[in-house]
């Protein structure tokens, strides 16, 4: 399965509004048979990641961005269903503390990294800080400029020590938020996440797309890229992300340990 459509060439111009959210061209072959192949990647990102752990000698970091109800909770649980959960960790980036606001803005990202076998899954994560804060008028475009450049010198700095750095932004349509916003209104199961806040970033949409375009353009590396993932259909969105990670996994050759010496020999009684 080819996902290279959704990689963001680095350096080349860029507009989201160029990509579909309801793009399903995984899916021509029929919903089954996709969902058939979402469970293959589900196992062989289990053997992989597996492999990953045990061997404790490559850090993974994977950062998903996203508006609000495109999936990026249901993501991580659909994707990551059934690895190793001693490997795989989710760091979640809220409103800065005083602590926190004290010191630069990657500041309270480093320590949150990845380190030798981990895995690290960043719900929401540094880009905040060239988003909300652009699209409300707390940073002017100098300031925006420079920490495009400095996130760009983070992520060379933790890819020059060793991590793999996927970043995935789950794009949805208006009209699809709008649907899904009703549903979290309106289903009890899921009115724990209604957030009336939530309206107010719903009516800085075109801001924020016009935000997200200049972040991704700026920041999409050799080391770090970007992949714009339609996600519209969730299946679809689990597919291209399973993907990515299972290609990624397997171009780092991953092997088990070797055994200790004359581990046949021991007899265990």
């Amino acid at each position: 399965m080819s996902v290279k459509q959704y990689y963001v060439q680095p350096g080349a111009s860029f507009d989201l509004e160029h990509f579909d959210a309801e793009d399903k061209s995984l899916l021509k072959r029929g919903k089954e048979k996709a969902k058939a192949e979402l469970e293959s990647l589900r196992a062989k990102l289990e053997a992989l990641q597996n492999v990953f752990y045990a061997s404790g000698k490559h850090k993974l970091l994977i950062v998903l961005q996203a508006m609000d109800t495109a999936g990026k909770d249901s993501t991580i649980r659909m994707v990551f269903d059934g690895v190793n959960p001693q490997g795989v960790k989710v760091a979640n980036f809220k409103a800065p503390t005083a602590e926190e606001l004290a010191h630069d803005f990657l500041w309270r990202v480093h320590a949150k990294t990845p380190g030798n076998g981990e895995i690290v899954i960043f719900n929401r994560s540094h880009y905040e800080d060239v988003l909300i804060t652009r699209v409300n008028g707390w940073i002017d475009s100098d300031t925006c400029e420079e920490r495009y450049r400095a996130i760009n010198a983070f992520e060379q700095l933790l890819a020059d020590n060793g991590t793999t750095i996927l970043k995935f932004y789950l794009h949805i349509s208006k009209d699809e938020q709008k649907q899904r916003l009703i549903e979290r209104q309106q289903d009890p199961t899921k009115q724990w996440k209604f957030n009336p806040a939530d309206l107010k970033t719903r009516s800085q949409w075109d801001d924020y797309m016009h935000a997200y375009s200049q972040a991704i353009a700026a920041t999409s590396t050799a080391h770090a890229p970007w992949y714009v993932v339609p996600a519209n259909s969730k299946l679809q969105r689990n597919m291209i992300i399973s993907t990515v990670i299972c290609d990624t996994l397997q171009n780092l050759k991953l092997a088990y340990p070797k055994p200790l010496p004359g581990i046949a020999k021991i007899k265990v009684k």
